[in-house]
């Protein structure tokens, strides 16, 4: 079985060092741009501000065979499996966030919050959930 993954567009963050970014995404954190390339910006058509989004992202630059970690939160203790945490550590490092959109642009869109270097590769883009939004609220 083989996959194939295609790159919609980037991700604008204000986090140009990995020590710079916060552990999680914070819902009233700086904005951020979702910036999409050309010829996938009429995926857009119906995505309109306040709605809640799915934004699917690749982590570059990570370690991919960690099976056990130490959390930010679990200092001391003994390590968690990856699977059980939001760690970028993993082995496919596809990332996902629900955010409200702020507004829809021609290029894209705007948001609040992510928690990932400038530049990071977006995979998709998908209407939330009830349950995902149910769940974005909670954090």
């Amino acid at each position: 079985m083989t996959a194939t993954l295609n790159f919609i567009g980037k991700i604008r963050t204000p986090y140009e060092r990995l020590e710079d970014c916060p552990n999680n995404i914070q819902l009233n954190g700086p904005e951020c741009r979702i910036v999409l390339k050309p010829e996938y910006r009429n995926g857009l058509t119906g995505l309109e501000s306040d709605q809640s989004v799915l934004l699917l992202y690749w982590f570059e630059g990570v370690e991919r065979s960690l099976m056990l970690q130490r959390g930010p939160r679990c200092a001391g203790s003994e390590p968690t499996g990856t699977f059980s945490l939001r760690s970028p550590h993993r082995p496919n490092p596809i990332a996902a966030a629900v955010l409200t959109v702020g507004d829809v642009r021609e290029d894209g869109l705007i948001v609040r919050g992510l928690d990932y270097l400038d530049g990071t590769g977006l995979l998709d883009i998908k209407p939330a959930t009830r349950q995902e939004i149910a769940s974005h609220m909670s954090v």
